[in-house]
């Protein structure tokens, strides 16, 4: 069996203080498939060995991390509203304060994602080039509450927004899907016609500047509506997962149609305060982003990548190459809906990758999700809390443990430090890939150590 996160574990954290005779006090917390989140009980080591099986350069660090956290769904606002309000407050201490997970940095989409209630974006008028019918009226009802709650128990946490479609008179097809819905989810038909198949390569958004304009202008006014009830976005994607075409809310672009849409979604952004990262990237193809970030006018407004699923293969290229960026794990892997251990260790798999490769924010993706998971449109997931209805009661889920061996500890600032070793690589690849130094959580000011 597998702990999580130290000494022989899934996801073990282990923090080291220096204090007096030489001796370094180790908290080390641990998670086992039976039990989450215990000490080990371990209180001191002797700092006289002369052996030693990995270095550590204090000197020589990393990629600095952004933070840690998970995405705002219109179905985790329903499934947590199940519960009752103290049971609530209890689930959100738990995932914003220093005390527990301490998530700093949540997503949130522009308009229906898969984990909506139902499609609906915040302008259904054909042809309203200038906003006039803007709305985010659906969003009072679910988005809204649930980053409200949040916030106030973090009042600094940074969120940042993507859509999963534009409007759907904004697209060739009119629709908000680019695929019928497969065999297994035919019982969430969402309608689409044969003649509105979309595929991947293809720009579905309709490519003339009077669309481009207005749909930075629908940017606009979602970051302005959101300002107003006192939600501050601090950056924006252009397209989730721009090359797959979905039966849900989905919209592939080329690199081409990406580069034309940011030149005015740029601008924009700019003249609010808010970032613009390139993504979701969800292939391994690095030339889907190169072509956008190296275009003159698009580029300079680009200052970080946001990577999801497949384009895990690309990060390795892409920080190395762009050293400058950010580079954000967007969306964890979703899972199937039965929330258990042995996923929570190919997470624990998922997370090294991501770190080892250049990686300053992890975002998991369904913050909590009625028991089975089961969205809109058919597809079962996991969440990192699953509600029970019938019983009014809730679970942490494995992969909540394992966000929180991160973000518990590893708070903005914190660097990923260099290692090396004179043992079998093999043996402690796990040790020398994390170790970090920096701005850790309280009373924990020098080295933090994850192994599995």
């Amino acid at each position: 069996m597998k702990n999580i996160f130290t000494g022989t574990l899934l996801a073990t954290a282990i923090v080291l203080t220096a204090c007096s005779e030489k001796k370094t006090v180790i908290e080390w917390k641990s998670t086992t498939e039976k039990e989450p989140w215990f000490n080990q009980g371990i209180q001191t080591i002797s700092s006289g060995s002369k052996t030693f099986d990995v270095e550590i350069y204090t000197d020589k660090p990393l990629q600095t991390i952004d933070g840690f956290g998970s995405c705002f769904n219109e179905l985790g606002w329903t499934s947590l509203s199940e519960l009752d309000q103290e049971e609530r407050d209890i689930i959100f201490r738990e995932l914003y304060t220093p005390e527990g997970a301490n998530f700093n940095v949540s997503r949130m989409p522009i308009g229906a994602n898969d984990f909506s209630r139902d499609w609906y974006s915040y302008n259904e008028t054909d042809g309203d080039f200038e906003m006039k019918n803007f709305s985010i009226q659906n969003d009072y009802e679910t988005l809204i509450p649930f980053i409200k709650e949040a916030k106030a128990y973090n009042p600094r946490l940074s969120i940042f927004a993507s859509p999963w479609s534009p409007p759907t008179w904004m697209k060739y097809n009119k629709h908000y899907a680019l695929n019928s819905t497969p065999a297994a989810f035919g019982s969430a038909d969402n309608g689409i016609t044969e003649a509105q198949l979309g595929k991947e390569g293809t720009d579905m958004f309709i490519q003339e500047e009077s669309y481009f304009e207005a749909y930075a202008l629908y940017f606009k006014k979602f970051v302005e509506a959101l300002k107003k009830e006192g939600i501050q976005i601090d950056m924006v994607m252009p397209q989730n997962e721009f090359n797959s075409a979905q039966w849900y809310p989905s919209c592939t672009w080329t690199p081409g149609g990406l580069t034309k849409f940011i030149r005015h979604l740029g601008p924009e952004m700019e003249a609010l305060g808010v970032k613009v990262f390139f993504g979701t990237l969800e292939r391994p193809n690095t030339a889907l982003f190169e072509e956008v970030y190296e275009d003159s006018v698009a580029g300079k407004y680009i200052q970080g990548i946001g990577v999801q699923w497949a384009g895990k293969e690309a990060i390795s290229t892409i920080h190395q190459k762009y050293p400058e960026l950010k580079v954000y794990q967007s969306e964890h892997e979703c899972g199937n809906g039965e929330n258990n251990w042995a996923y929570a260790e190919y997470s624990w798999d998922l997370m090294k990758h991501y770190f080892q490769n250049g990686t300053n924010a992890y975002l998991y993706w369904n913050t909590s999700l009625l028991k089975g998971g089961i969205s809109r449109w058919g597809w079962k997931q996991n969440s990192l809390i699953s509600v029970d209805v019938e019983n009014k009661t809730y679970t942490w889920n494995p992969e909540f443990y394992l966000m929180k061996h991160f973000s518990h500890y590893i708070l903005p600032g914190a660097a990923l430090l260099q290692t090396s070793s004179k043992t079998e690589q093999k043996k402690i690849d796990d040790v020398q890939q994390f170790w970090w130094k920096g701005n850790l959580s309280s009373n924990h000011d020098n080295l933090l150590a994850f192994r599995n």
